[in-house]
Order: C-alpha cells, then structure tokens, then sequence
C-alpha cells in the first residue's frame, strides 16, 4: 500500500517578499514584483527588467564567515529551507537521519560565481580563482548545505530539468516518501540566473519582454500582447513527510500530495509542442496518479511563461485532458506577478496554490487585458476570486521538452 504525503512547512525567497504570509498578501492583492534591474548594469542591454530580490541579507541564517561560500542560488535555497522547517516545526534530532533526505531542484545552478570567476581568471590570472569556486558553483550545493545543516544522511539530490526543475524534485521527492524510502524531505527549488549572461542571453534568443519602461505590466500570460517572459530569481522550499509522522509530531498539515506525473515533448530544446500533446500526457498522469478524474480538480496554477507558444501549447493541453470542465475548472498564472523563476518557479508555485487551497482563494492573473481567442478559458483575470479548492494542479514545462504536473490539496479522509 501507498503511504500518504503531507506538505507540513513551507517557505520561500521572491521578488514579492521572503517571509510567506507577505508573499501571500501581496499575491491576492494582485501587485508586480517585477521592476527595473538594481544590481546590474544593463543601461546598454535589450532588457533592463526583472523580478530580482531586493535587499537581499543572510543574517540570522549564514555565518558570515562562510557566506562567501554560497552561491546566491544556494543562499536563497538556504534561507526559504531554513524557513520552511522552522514552520514545519520538525526536531530532526528526534528522527533517523538515514530516513530524511533533500531534494531541490534549479535550472541553471550558480551562474554569478561562473562568470565572476572566469572575470578574475582572464584580468588577474588562473592563481586568483577562488578555492570555493567549483563547491558554489555545482547544481547538488544547495541540497549538501541543507543536508548539511540538519546532517540529513538519506537521500540527496538535484534536479536539472530546466523550468520543470522544482516540480519534479517535489515529484522525486514525494515518491521517496509514498515507496517507504524515506520519512521527510526538504524539497523545492532555487535560481539566481540575473546575472550579465543570463540577461542577455535569454534576450538574445527573444524569450524575454522588452517592456522595459512599463515593468509591472511586462508579464501577461495569455494576454494577446504578451511578448515574453520576465526573467526572475528566489526559491520555494517545503517540508514533505509521510502523514502518520506528521500526525504523530502534531505537525501542521497545509495540504497532502496526491499525484505526480511526467513527460517529454521530444520535439524541440526550447518550442513547446503548440498542440501541448505531452504536457497534457503529465497532467493526466499525475490525475491518475492521484486516484482522481478531471472533474475533482478545482484549480490549476498554470505555467503561464506569457510567450506566445507556451500559453497556446499550454491551453490546448488543459483543453485535451479536462473536456467541457477545462471552461469550469479556475486557472490562473503567479508569473503574471512574480515573472518566471525558472527551476525555481514550481516549489513557489506549490506553495502558493497550497495557501489558495487553505484560505479558498485564487490568485489572479495580472495584465490580463486583450483576450487571446486561442486562449480562451478562465485565467482569473486580474482580480483574486473565492473558491472552495478541494483539489488543484501546479504545472511546469521546461526547455528541452520537460513536463512535471503535480496534484494535491486538502487532506482526505482514509
């Protein structure tokens, strides 16, 4: 038999705030943590906008003697999963270390300290490279610091699938639990990919809106002008353990996780398949997975990049696997506010549906002004709604054809 999963704390680091009911507020209230870029020069670059963390600190979390350790990326992994246990009230000195483990998920891992670094290399030669480079730098850092941390000796991994990084550690992560190979997790996502290179590489390939002198209206899925996604950095994090040890320690419960599913377009590094064919093959898995049929699920926090291919693609596949209840089911897209997080965006993107299911709110979908008429469902358009959610879908698709749906919600009987 299956054992269950329960989400018990959570925590997160974004453009919107580093403490969760801050993120929250600001989420319903429909504002833009989109904005002019502060800790670059990108006065002569195609885009000047992002969703950055402002006023960034670590105090109270890293010492400050290793914090030139910590890649950015680690750090705000570090801080949202240190904020996630502390919610989740769990002592794991009361718990066997080989059965609590850490799986994060980032695209791109620690680009500041590659192009800091090779920048020292070419103007100060090879001997200044820094000793840290190559721990800061690797993908796993930010999973060995938590592990670290906590001297969690289960299983510790990382993630690479682009986008669909966060979603499928959370995905990986669960399994673990659900097989009986583990009884906690921290898991999530993290990125810190606003760097010189990341900007403009992502502008390079035209991915990116150019709304450069209207940055809080830059993002907006499935609107008909949308021209691109708004590049950001943060982290979400959790804490996910099996039901009965949540109920034994008097843990919290925000949700349990029902299902996970996954796919590959197998058709292009970056395009979506426009008919979203394989997207919509993981949002019926992880239906099926759940044990549920369409119609159980109430809200679908979407990918919702706001290019052109993706929302289509995306919309389709809500349209293949949901039928006449895609037009009743509420879909709405937090990039619209946050701008994409990239790996990191499904580890916030569950933890804001989780709070949507909690408090029977869906967020909204901001800048949705021109209807898209190959976009053509309920986005929740630009104002947060009231709705009992009993079930929803978080949904992440990656460069490379990557796809990851998971699908949770309340706590069910049994």
């Amino acid at each position: 038999m299956k054992r269950r999963v329960v989400v018990t704390g959570i925590g997160a680091v974004t453009s919107l705030g580093c403490k969760v009911d801050e993120l929250w507020t600001r989420i319903c209230n429909g504002e833009s943590g989109i904005g002019p870029l502060e800790r670059l020069d990108v006065s002569n670059y195609r885009v000047r906008i992002g969703g950055e963390v402002r006023n960034w600190s670590v105090e109270g979390y890293i010492e400050s003697k290793d914090v030139k350790r910590f890649d950015r990326f680690v750090q705000f992994a570090h801080v949202a999963g240190v904020n996630a246990v502390s919610d989740s009230g769990i002592d794991f000195s009361n718990d066997v270390p080989w059965r609590c483990g850490v799986v994060i998920g980032s695209g791109i891992g620690g680009l500041e300290t590659i192009e800091i670094q090779h920048e020292r290399l070419l103007n100060k030669g090879p001997s200044k490279v820094s000793a840290f480079t190559i721990p800061k730098l690797i993908g796993n850092a930010a999973s060995a610091q938590l592990a670290i941390q906590y001297g969690l000796r289960g299983p510790n991994q990382v993630v690479v699938t682009a986008c669909a990084s966060a979603t499928n550690a959370i995905g990986d992560a669960f399994k673990l639990i659900r097989d009986d190979e583990v009884d906690v997790m921290i898991t999530g996502g993290s990125e810190a990919a606003l760097t010189h290179i990341g900007v403009s590489a992502f502008a390079a390939m035209r991915a990116l809106s150019e709304r450069n002198d209207d940055p809080t209206r830059a993002s907006r899925p499935f609107d008909r002008d949308r021209d691109g996604f708004v590049l950001s950095e943060g982290a979400g994090m959790l804490v996910i353990e099996e039901l009965e040890h949540a109920k034994a320690r008097g843990a919290n419960i925000y949700g349990e996780i029902f299902g996970y599913g996954v796919s590959c377009d197998a058709g292009h590094i970056t395009a979506p398949n426009r008919n979203g064919a394989a997207a919509a093959y993981a949002m019926a898995g992880a239906i099926k997975n759940a044990g549920l049929t369409p119609a159980d699920i109430d809200y679908i926090n979407a990918h919702g990049t706001s290019t052109q291919l993706n929302d289509v693609a995306e919309t389709a596949a809500i349209k293949t696997v949901f039928g006449d209840h895609a037009y009743k089911v509420s879909i709405s897209s937090t990039k619209s506010q946050l701008g994409h997080l990239l790996g990191a965006s499904g580890g916030v993107e569950l933890i804001l549906s989780l709070l949507a299911i909690r408090d029977g709110v869906v967020p909204p979908t901001i800048n949705y002004e021109t209807p898209d008429p190959e976009c053509d469902l309920d986005y929740t358009p630009n104002q947060a709604r009231r709705r009992d959610i009993s079930a929803a879908m978080s949904n992440s698709f990656g460069f490379g054809g990557h796809n990851g749906s998971l699908v949770f919600g309340k706590l069910r009987n049994g």
